[in-house]
């Protein structure tokens, strides 16, 4: 049934796919694996996006499907109650509007059992700053999917620095053309080639508990 779950996100299978999720749910299926396939299934519609074979339309579809997929699960993870494992920023940085990839991982980051505040997208450096000040998060993950937004992350990761909340506060970086190279030149501590690496890297800096 995951499988099929995965399968049907991928051919756009709106209806049926939420029908599985829901009856998945009612026989007590585990939350995080049915997020799992979900997620396998958006990284699949990404590829082919890239290859050209999925278009816009199909993109934005697919954005859609996930997040009705995940307003269904959400109630069910053990992450939504109990004490948080850590509080964490999230969003894609100025200049840049893609928001897919962040939101499965702030989905996962909150399967996961993390308070994470989510900023959405085009968010200026100040905007993170104020937000950590705001909640006290250990963590802040910046997302982006254009070249573009390499500045900005060094420019928000800059911001942190000297509203003294560097070292302290840890920041990961992630997107499509993000590798060590531009950890390097943004400041930041480490990043994610996926959203399951997000949250190790989640679980590393904060560990149980974390702020």
């Amino acid at each position: 049934m995951a499988d099929d779950i995965s399968t049907m996100l991928v051919e756009l299978e709106e209806d049926e796919l939420l029908r599985c999720v829901r009856e998945a749910l009612s026989r007590g299926d585990e939350p995080l694996a049915l997020v799992e396939q979900l997620r396998e299934g958006m990284g699949t519609v990404g590829k082919r996006f890239e290859e050209k074979e999925y278009y816009l339309s199909e993109l934005i579809m697919s954005a859609e499907i996930f997040k009705q997929a995940i307003a269904l699960i959400e109630p069910h993870m053990s992450g939504a109650a109990g004490e948080s494992r850590g509080r964490i920023v999230i969003g894609t940085v100025q200049g840049d509007i893609h928001g897919i990839g962040k939101n499965i991982v702030a989905t996962l980051l909150r399967c996961e059992g993390y308070e994470v505040h989510d900023l959405g997208e085009d968010v200026p450096p100040r905007i993170f700053v104020e937000k950590v000040m705001e909640t006290g998060a250990g963590l802040v993950a910046l997302s982006g999917l254009l070249t573009v937004a390499f500045d900005a992350m060094k420019e928000t990761a800059d911001a942190l620095s000297a509203a003294g909340l560097r070292p302290a506060v840890k920041v990961i970086i992630g997107g499509g053309p993000v590798n060590e190279s531009v950890v390097e030149y943004a400041g930041a501590d480490d990043w994610g080639r996926d959203a399951a690496q997000a949250v190790k890297l989640a679980g590393r800096f904060l560990g149980e508990g974390g702020a």
